[in-house]
């Protein structure tokens, strides 16, 4: 017979706490596991739908308007040609408000030709700032994707399903509610209609959002967003609206060669 003032009650409640302990961490495991195979498969299954297409060059004819910093009112405006190469390669031609600026990107590395005519490389956080690889993943594998998207501080272990103007999109990086750690929403036919970020811009840090919309089909199962609105804590920084795009036009090598640039051309 067990005395009332016995530990054995004790001890067996210490260790039911303990197991039952274990066994929330061994669910916490196999949950967010489950979330990271459900990131890599929706990332897996678009590329895979991607590798019919066959595009070399884009140019890309668009409107950009800068907003006031209370995100309200136009501020600037202006226009961009912007040329792709593929794999990793891109031009931009800017004018804005009569100023025009030249900026090249190649690999991870960016250089910027400004309004007076000087060629530098822009600081490694400037160049990590472009993100036309995002909607243009075309020859790259789901895990060149999913190693960009951790270098922007999202989780491939964290994701959940919601709707964007009727349609399914896996959230990658947030749970459910979540609206400010890093994200990438990801649409199983447009690709990537959303990225959330944190950077430091010019006036601290701040919580970018960047909203693809108004995607038409281009080449095969490659859709193009027409729009684009990117903001900063809550506030509308920039809209880019899409006039017209050219494909696998003749783009001559010297647009791409930092050196050429340097050269003025």
């Amino acid at each position: 017979m067990v005395s009332l003032t016995s530990s054995a009650p004790a001890a067996y409640k210490g260790r039911v706490e303990r197991a039952g302990r274990a066994t929330a961490l061994i669910l916490a495991a196999l949950v967010v596991g489950a979330e990271a195979s459900d990131a890599r498969r929706a990332v897996e299954a678009f590329v895979a739908r991607l590798t019919q297409v066959t595009i070399s060059h884009l140019t890309v004819h668009q409107d950009i308007t800068v907003f006031h910093p209370d995100g309200r009112h136009p501020q600037s405006s202006g226009e961009q040609r912007v040329y792709i190469k593929v794999p990793g390669r891109q031009r931009i031609e800017q004018v804005i408000d009569g100023r025009r600026e030249v900026r090249l990107s190649v690999g991870d590395r960016t250089w910027i030709r400004g309004a007076d005519g000087q060629t530098a490389e822009a600081p490694a956080a400037e160049a990590a700032r472009n993100r036309t690889p995002l909607f243009t993943p075309l020859r790259r594998s789901a895990e060149d994707l999913l190693a960009e998207w951790r270098s922007f501080g999202v989780r491939d272990d964290v994701s959940h399903t919601t709707r964007v103007r009727g349609r399914p999109v896996l959230v990658i990086g947030a749970g459910p509610g979540d609206r400010s750690s890093p994200a990438v929403w990801l649409d199983d036919q447009y690709g990537v209609v959303r990225v959330i970020s944190r950077e430091r811009l010019a006036g601290g840090p701040a919580l970018v959002d960047l909203t693809l919309s108004e995607h038409r089909p281009l080449v095969g199962a490659f859709h193009f967003p027409h729009r684009q609105e990117l903001f900063a804590d809550g506030r509308l920084v920039l809209l880019i609206v899409v006039r017209s795009i050219a494909v696998d036009g003749a783009l001559p090598d010297h647009l791409f060669d930092p050196a050429a640039l340097r050269a003025g051309r």
